[in-house]
């Protein structure tokens, strides 16, 4: 055998077996990956599981990483490797903690998955340290630290317990928990405020922190923001939650708005404004943010700034291919993202230095064929993208992509006959009709990539045609036949129409062609093919026939206008007719909405006219809304009042000065009203004196030597400019001079005017006024009120009381004979256990001069006064008047040993109940017998420790006893059930230990008629 002979054949061989590694294997291609995994310190499951598997064809083989470094099985026995999966047993903190990645490895190249860290996650105890008291004076701010021990992951949820666990501080306008610092803040105490708190961060508790107040209330102050939100930096789409209370008396109101812009659509308030939420964020949302705290004594802003950048994401990524041998080729990555990604490569799993985004190999070889990855990254994280890269050498063949055997041409159209063979590197091509050798000319022309374009085909063209291809590996053929058909032509084209919005109309398609072949007629509006299916209610096709097509066009709306195109087609061709259909209807919106010399009560607004959708238009409509009613637009006021329809700009009239207006325009012509345009931007009218005076003055009573003055306040829409506020005018009604005062919050009612020489109930009158940074408006019409009456001078006289109970007191008392008293009040304590500061109190009307004391402790000495008081305040008090609780009633049941039937009743006997030292001696018992389906009964007293009950035969009964005495009635004795005898059915009596509630024996007895025995 020759020599080159044998070369020869050893190359075809080995393309052969090439060949089938091309149709039938790939390189790894990664299925799952390893992700970010936090491993409790405390964790019950002693391992980590980091997951890879790669799809590859021959199956791949894996290797981990850590760190960048290989890890060896072998050399450490925490690391297990179950398929392509890496398990660590018993993991280490100071050993596995890093950065893991899987390598994936067939014939075909390598690939490296993206890195996934292992951390471990932990929270530490709070200090152990007390903590001391805080101690803060009624009304005034309060902030108390959380102090989160050391923790991992960094984020954390915090909740304050309020005295005891499951009780949570509930969170609204006056109480915010930080979930950046854990911090309790309190923008105002109250007298309720005193308790035990503990901060809960996650699973842990702080020491207890005891929260006091001094009991001399502080006078109002202004807003003070102390949670203030950071600088932040988002990502795009993520969710950014910013925080901001105040401290403040009154409480603040947090108001939020971005700086040179609105805020975001996508925005959302809560925790009664403390948190601002942007959700998905993109680009636009970036900027600076205020937040501004607000209360009647001032305000105070805070502002930060929130940059928006994005994690890297492809916009151009790469692909598997197969080049041939000694083409060129660009590979080529590019990533969005902020800061700018940079990008590297890989070729199977080694570095290339090629750093920018294109990598460009001249001449391949097969040494350029495996796995390659680009990696594009900045400080928000990493992508990866993938691709095989396979050169190839092969000759010529058509076994997967032969030349059609039979090809259809249309008479007098164009016909192109594909050839493409696999090849590599690109063949040369060449075509013959028969035995006819076929050449490019101005009919016939063979294409680049080896097709056969014939123009103008006739039946002479009708014969088997075959495509030669050949390269430096070898050589190849395929032949086809090509027939002749008769072409496609419209017989019947569509006509152009005109409808009103609302009719129906129709487009006509008819053609003739070729009997062998099927036609099919498609439908397109302005080149945009027609969806029966999903428009059937607007569109339909009316088929008469095989050769025609009609298409009717139901209810038009403005949207069916323009060119509708027929286009009858077979296997072979295709012809198009095309016809226009105009709509008219009511016009389309204007556009260009804008705002112009503005004023404080006009502004001139300019528009674009939009489309009159073959309709003049006739008139125009404007429509405004304002801040104070967001949601409703109305019609506004013009001059001229009718706006003509070639008018491009009008003048609104009679609005409010100093509002932020949003306006829009509707076009009206004789078939409807349009839609309206979109809202020009958001614009302030001008400022301007007050004209609305306040309402509904009034006032009286208060404190002594006060002058109290209320009035209604203006609604903010009549502000008319900034600085807002009212000027208060009152003078004695015999005087001539009026006093002035200013008020500076807008949102005030009343004002209270302290002045020691001001005489209990003198009449005065009053009037109020608007004013703001333009000037001042007009007085309210005067009012007539009277200055605070003085509180009751004298305290109430011969108070007695009794002791009712272990818990219970009556005291009484003479009336105080001043007419201006409204009530009284009873304040009782414990002399040596309470602070008169925490006493009791009750509160009656002028009209009783008695009252009963409850809650109360047993056995104890207390103290008791009274004192009257009217809207001025309190009068003086009485004297203390010293009593003593009664000893507690007995707190052992009574002991039922026995239940006897005796003929038609049945007797019941216990043990004698034996006070202990502490307890009130025993009185008698108190037996309660009523019937089970009832909660009241008949109720029996009795010094004796039996007694004999009637038998019923309505129904069952129970049978409850107590010992009572001077201190109240003791514990209540396991129940008695007495069953009725009734039909067959012999009486019982049986115990149960469950006793009837409490309220049985106290809340219905009263109606009840009593018993001795």
């Amino acid at each position: 055998m020759p020599h080159w002979l044998f070369i020869a054949l050893s190359c075809i061989v080995s393309l052969s077996y090439s060949w089938e590694l091309c149709d039938a294997c790939y390189g790894p291609v990664f299925e799952d990956q390893p992700v970010e995994t936090i491993y409790p310190e405390e964790s019950p499951e002693a391992k980590i599981t980091m997951s890879c598997r790669a799809r590859a064809n021959p199956p791949a083989t894996y290797q981990w990483r850590l760190n960048s470094r290989s890890i060896d099985l072998d050399g450490d026995n925490h690391y297990t490797q179950v398929g392509g999966d890496l398990v660590i047993s018993n993991p280490i903190k100071n050993k596995h903690v890093g950065n893991y990645s899987c390598v994936a490895t067939n014939d075909y190249g390598t690939v490296v998955s993206r890195e996934a860290g292992v951390r471990f996650g932990y929270l530490d105890f709070f200090s152990s340290e007390e903590r001391e008291a805080v101690h803060v004076k009624e009304g005034q701010g309060a902030v108390l630290l959380c102090a989160p021990p050391p923790h991992y992951p960094h984020e954390l949820s915090f909740r304050w317990i309020l005295n005891e666990f499951p009780i949570f501080i509930t969170l609204d306008k006056r109480r915010f928990v930080s979930q950046t610092t854990g911090n309790l803040y309190i923008s105002k105490v109250d007298f309720r405020m005193c308790l035990r708190l503990d901060c809960n961060a996650t699973l842990s508790f702080h020491p207890t922190i005891l929260f006091f107040f001094f009991t001399h209330p502080i006078w109002k102050y202004p807003a003070d923001i102390k949670v203030k939100f950071p600088d932040t930096y988002a990502l795009v789409g993520q969710n950014v939650t910013m925080e901001c209370f105040a401290l403040g008396n009154p409480i603040p109101q947090i108001r939020w708005k971005k700086m040179n812009g609105e805020l975001p659509s996508n925005h959302d308030v809560s925790m009664a404004g403390a948190h601002l939420h942007l959700y998905n964020v993109q680009y636009e949302d970036e900027g600076t943010y205020e937040c501004e705290a607000l209360n009647s004594k001032g305000k105070d802003w805070h502002r930060a700034r929130v940059s928006v950048e994005a994690f890297p994401e492809w916009t151009e990524s790469i692909n598997s291919t197969e080049k041939d041998i000694s083409s060129d080729y660009t590979m080529s990555c590019v990533a969005s993202g902020k800061p700018k990604p940079h990008v590297q490569w890989l070729k199977n799993s080694y570095a290339v230095r090629e750093l920018s985004h294109t990598l460009f190999t001249l001449a391949l070889t097969f040494k350029d064929s495996g796995m390659y990855q680009c990696i594009a990254e900045n400080r928000h994280g990493v992508i990866y993208a993938n691709a095989e890269l396979r050169v190839i050498a092969c000759a010529p063949t058509f076994e997967h992509n032969p030349v059609k055997w039979r090809i259809l041409g249309a008479k007098n159209g164009r016909v192109v006959i594909e050839c493409k063979p696999k090849a590599a590197p690109k063949p040369s091509f060449s075509w013959s009709k028969g035995t006819e050798l076929l050449f490019n000319s101005t009919r016939v022309l063979i294409w680049e990539d080896g097709s056969l374009e014939i123009l103008n085909v006739t039946e002479a063209d009708e014969g088997r045609y075959t495509c030669f291809a050949e390269n430096n590996r070898g050589k190849a053929n395929s032949t086809g036949s090509l027939s002749i058909t008769e072409a496609t032509k419209i017989t019947l084209a569509p006509s152009n129409a005109d409808v009103t919005v609302g009719e129906s109309t129709h487009m006509q398609c008819a053609a003739s062609h070729d009997s062998t072949l099927d036609i099919t007629f498609v439908w397109t509006l302005d080149a945009h093919s027609i969806d029966f299916d999903r428009e059937g209610s607007h569109y339909e096709r009316n088929l008469n026939g095989g050769s025609s097509g009609e298409l009717l066009i139901k209810n038009t709306q403005l949207k069916h206008s323009g060119r509708y195109t027929c286009t009858a087609q077979t296997p072979v061709d295709n012809v198009t007719a095309s016809a226009n259909l105009v709509v008219r209807g009511p016009p389309g919106s204007p556009g260009g909405v804008r705002v112009e010399e503005i004023r404080d009560k006009s502004v001139r607004l300019i528009w674009s006219r939009g489309t009159d959708n073959h309709s003049p238009i006739s008139k125009y409509t404007i429509q405004c809304r304002d801040s104070f009613s967001q949601e409703d637009w109305r019609d506004a006021t013009t001059s001229p009042p009718d706006v003509e329809g070639n008018a491009e700009s009008a003048t609104v009239v009679d609005l409010f000065p100093w509002t932020e207006y949003e306006f829009r325009v509707i076009a009206t012509n004789t078939l409807g009203t349009g839609d309206p345009s979109s809202p020009s931007p958001k614009v302030t009218t001008l400022e301007a004196v007050p004209v609305v005076a306040p309402s509904d003055i009034g006032g009286g009573g208060g404190t002594s030597r006060e002058l109290t003055i209320t009035w209604t306040p203006v609604q903010p829409q009549y502000y008319y400019g900034r600085n807002f506020g009212y000027i208060i005018a009152f003078k004695p009604r015999d005087g001539y001079e009026w006093r002035k005062v200013t008020v500076a919050d807008p949102g005030a009612k009343h004002y209270v005017h302290k002045d020691p020489s001001i005489l209990a109930s003198t009449e005065f009158e009053v009037k109020v006024k608007a004013f703001n940074s333009k000037g001042e408006g007009p007085y309210s019409l005067m009012a007539v009120i009277y200055s605070a009456q003085d509180v009751p001078s004298k305290a109430p006289t011969s108070v007695g009381a009794r002791a009712l109970s272990a818990t219970e007191a009556i005291v009484w008392w003479l009336p105080v004979t001043q007419h201006t008293v409204e009530g009284y009040q009873v304040r009782y304590w414990r002399k040596a256990e309470d602070s008169e500061t925490s006493s009791q109190r009750v509160v009656v009307s002028s009209r009783e001069n008695q009252t009963r004391l409850d809650n109360m402790r047993p056995d104890s000495h207390y103290l008791i006064e009274v004192k009257a008081y009217n809207a001025a305040g309190y009068g003086p008090p009485s004297q203390h008047l010293q009593i003593y609780t009664k000893k507690a009633p007995p707190s052992r049941p009574p002991k039922i040993i026995s239940k006897k039937l005796k003929g038609t009743s049945v007797n019941i006997a216990w043990e004698h109940v034996e006070p202990l030292a502490n307890e009130s001696t025993i009185d008698g018992y108190k037996v309660l017998y009523r019937q089970a389906s009832k909660s009241t009964g008949m109720l029996f007293t009795t010094g004796k420790r039996s007694i004999d009950l009637p038998m019923h035969k309505d129904g069952d009964y129970i049978v409850e006893v107590r010992a009572h005495s001077e201190g109240g009635d003791g514990a209540l004795s396991m129940t008695i059930n007495v069953v009725s005898a009734s039909h067959n059915r012999q009486p019982v009596i049986y115990s149960t230990c469950h006793p009837s509630p409490n309220w049985m024996w106290h809340s219905h007895f009263a109606t009840e008629k009593k018993k001795k025995t």
